[in-house]
């Protein structure tokens, strides 16, 4: 996930679904019909570029496409037992990471599909560094191993700003962590709060992440992403982190009502114009191309950090117990052809096997361009709650008590950091 679509949570029904295990994939279905779920909204670029490719399908196939959309909370918290009964979809849409699409690997929930891969042709498609998030080791490890799912659409994180209400402010696009505070103060000494946030889901998390990348490094985002070694949950990234989360509550950058928002609350406030900027994710972009009417915006990178939230997109993942595993090949094909990826990244999001020459739109020429620059310098760094399976919903929690005070930075960076350790610590031994 990226941190939107965070971690599931891993309880006592583990073992449990551990113990019942579950069939192979790809087994011959009893009907000529492909059941698929996603998540995204049917004004998202995704979303228009996979109802085009549904079309094709049954055009092509003869088969029947039985789509469900489902939220991103619903398939979040229920994915392990659906996955593990006969109400399982032919395919889906998952998100990416050691702590969801890893999880449910080493589960035995999803379907290995790397002799698809082959066969298709998908790994040529594929630059290495999209690849990570598609193949797990048997403990669910990403970067290698099987092959477990297919990403279709890249994403990152970056920041989205109303020009007409910089203008207004008379304050240029910053360029430094310095002149980008300036401009908070700005807009808080008009009297508006300028950061649409949300502390009941992803997006402060994301920006809690982005504060402590400013301050690291490549190998720190392997230590805390891939296990290479013990991350200091009192070193100088994270405690920044949250001293500077809590540094934007006090100096009202951020609202303290923001804990109790959720991610659509704080896109809403930035489509209305109520709030001036947006840290969040190019799956807005889209909706946002779509919306947005009644004043100019742009986006421009989090000042001062060679490193980003970001990865390959969600992937389609075919779960085990599918009843038509080779109908889902046959539509993740689909998905992955020239003129589905022009589709979808004509319309805001970020194609990763598109022709470039078939990118017409001007905006979406601009998000691509951050995302191939980010590429260029090895920038990616992944979300802040992949590392286990319930650091999501302790991530959500720990930021909400910092927001509202009821925590301080260091008693929150504690909780956190005994939550990663008690996962973390058994890939290190």
């Amino acid at each position: 996930m990226r941190f939107k679509k965070g971690a599931i949570v891993a309880t006592a029904t583990v073992g449990a679904l551990l113990l019942a295990g579950c069939s192979g994939g790809g087994g011959e279905g009893d009907d000529n019909t492909l059941r698929l779920w996603h998540f995204e909204g049917s004004n998202s670029a995704m979303g228009i570029a996979w109802d085009e490719a549904i079309k094709i399908f049954e055009e092509e196939t003869g088969a029947t496409v039985e789509f469900e959309e489902r939220s991103f909370e619903q398939i979040r918290t229920t994915a392990s037992q659906v996955l593990n009964s006969d109400e399982a979809p032919d395919i889906l849409e998952y998100n990416k990471g050691n702590a969801t699409a890893g999880l449910l690997a080493s589960q035995g929930l999803l379907t290995p599909i790397t002799d698809a891969v082959e066969e298709y042709g998908w790994d040529d498609q594929l630059a290495p560094a999209l690849q990570t998030t598609a193949r797990y080791t048997d403990e669910g490890v990403m970067g290698s191993g099987e092959w477990y799912g297919v990403p279709n659409y890249g994403e990152y994180v970056s920041v989205y700003y109303n020009k007409d209400a910089f203008a207004e402010q008379g304050i240029e696009v910053p360029t430094t962590l310095e002149e980008f505070e300036a401009a908070l103060q700005t807009f808080t000494d008009a009297g508006i709060t300028p950061l649409a946030e949300a502390g009941l889901e992803y997006p402060l998390g994301q920006l809690f992440y982005q504060f402590a990348l400013s301050q690291a490094d490549r190998q720190w985002v392997n230590d805390y992403q891939l296990y290479e070694n013990e991350v200091d949950w009192q070193g100088e990234a994270l405690t920044y982190a949250a001293e500077k989360i809590e540094e934007y509550v006090e100096a009202g950058y951020i609202s303290q009502d923001a804990s109790g928002l959720k991610a659509e609350d704080a896109g809403v406030s930035f489509i209305s114009g109520e709030a001036p900027i947006f840290f969040s994710g190019s799956w807005w972009f889209g909706r946002f191309a779509d919306e947005i009417d009644g004043f100019e915006w742009g986006t421009f990178p989090f000042p001062e950090s060679e490193l980003s939230l970001g990865s390959a997109g969600n992937m389609w993942v075919v779960p085990a117990n599918a009843r038509n595993a080779e109908l889902a090949y046959e539509f993740i094909d689909i998905t992955m052809r020239p003129e589905i990826q022009a589709l979808l990244g004509n319309n805001g999001g970020l194609p990763v096997a598109a022709e470039v020459e078939d990118i017409t739109d001007p905006k979406s020429q601009e998000l691509i361009a951050g995302f191939n620059e980010i590429n260029e310098r090895d920038g990616l760094a992944f979300y802040p709650d992949w590392p286990t399976p319930t650091f999501y919903d302790a991530l959500v929690a720990e930021l909400q008590e910092l927001v509202n005070g009821t925590k301080s930075t260091d008693e929150v960076l504690t909780s956190l950091g005994e939550e990663y350790d008690s996962y973390a610590a058994d890939f290190r031994e």
